[in-house]
């Protein structure tokens, strides 16, 4: 009997310790299962209300800001830059967005057309996709160095005095692989999309690239065909350019041209003594065609030693392919297109009935 009444007592005891240690873990438990749907609920809370933020523009206007990112402004600056133009409500959220993504020092320099109706998330990836606004510039065919550093000027992107300095810096011209002291005649006419803050050198980069993608292999091929090297060719090409702006014209042009250099006679191209005046004043004299100058073509045979301006396509094309005329001569007949003639005899009568009667 004793030992019977021992055993039971221990039994229910244990019983009794079960049931308590069964209770305290089951309000454990629920205690923790209390916290973590609270933190659940919390952290859903928190990412609904920052999907919210980061989805909902600052406005609705559809006008549009132009916001310019320094080279290193900090994301802070950049912040508040933004707020100031009405793009960004709650500065705070907008850094934490940048800081949960890894985008505040990701930014870009340069210059954005946002507006209030791009969301805090589309306006940060602007900027670290470095999205710049572009500007269009348009070089016209026959444009000099000097023509092509006073428009980008007015258009904001760089100074005539930098462009100028970059466009006859020897390290650059030697580095691209261009002939002669300048870039002249390889800056390709073309319009192009410029960002605000490009410099004088990334400018030239591209309009060489350009120049390349144009004259192409097959055209390298034609001017070893024709006993010319691609220098030569756009001189020439250059001096056709500003001797006519009629397409049909330009390959009756090269063809007098290059039947005079394989006659070995001057060219005598107003355009090339005009490009070697400095600070000419639009009147050419007699004085200047006697003036030496390795631009005057009335004094030297042969080509200049360099373009004397950037020739379009056509022009290029006129040069590789001219029109197969005896020509040797021509003269401007006073409404923008000109007498071709294959003697002296016949040109000087033209030049009588075109030129002289004016005077």
């Amino acid at each position: 009997m004793s030992s019977n009444s021992q055993t039971f007592p221990n039994l229910t005891t244990c019983r009794l310790r079960l049931l308590r240690t069964y209770g305290k873990s089951v309000k454990q438990s629920r205690i923790i299962l209390f916290v973590v749907l609270g933190l659940c609920l919390a952290a859903g809370g928190a990412a609904m209300f920052l999907y919210q933020y980061v989805t909902t523009p600052a406005g609705t206007s559809e006008t549009r800001a132009v916001v310019w990112i320094k080279p290193g402004q900090s994301f802070s600056e950049t912040v508040t830059q933004l707020e100031k133009a009405g793009l960004v409500r709650h500065p705070k959220r907008f850094r934490w967005l940048a800081y949960l993504k890894g985008d505040e020092r990701r930014i870009r320099a340069g210059e954005y057309l946002l507006s209030a109706s791009m969301s805090p998330w589309a306006i940060l990836d602007t900027m670290v996709r470095g999205e710049n606004l572009l500007h269009k510039v348009s070089i016209p065919e026959g444009a000099t160095i000097f023509r092509i550093s006073q428009i980008l000027e007015r258009a904001g992107l760089v100074s005539e005095k930098a462009f100028l300095q970059a466009a006859s810096d020897p390290g650059l011209i030697k580095a691209l692989g261009v002939e002669g002291h300048t870039f002249e005649g390889y800056l390709f006419p073309e319009t192009y999309h410029f960002p605000k803050g490009i410099t004088a050198e990334q400018i030239i980069n591209k309009m060489i690239a350009y120049f390349r993608s144009v004259f192409t292999p097959a055209w390298a091929e034609r001017a070893n065909a024709i006993g010319f090297t691609t220098h030569q060719v756009v001189t020439l090409a250059s001096i056709v350019e500003k001797e006519t702006a009629r397409p049909e014209e330009r390959p009756l042009i090269a063809a007098v041209f290059l039947n005079r250099l394989k006659r070995r006679m001057r060219l005598e191209s107003d355009p090339t003594v005009i490009y070697g005046i400095k600070d000419f004043d639009g009147n050419l004299t007699r004085k200047h065609l006697k003036t030496m100058s390795p631009y005057n073509t009335y004094r030297i045979k042969g080509l200049p030693p360099g373009p004397i301006a950037n020739p379009g396509r056509a022009s290029i094309e006129a040069v590789l392919y001219p029109s197969e005329e005896p020509y040797l001569y021509f003269v401007s007949k006073n409404d923008g297109s000109h007498h071709f003639s294959p003697t002296l005899r016949e040109h000087n009568q033209m030049v009588r009935r075109y030129q002289l009667r004016r005077r």
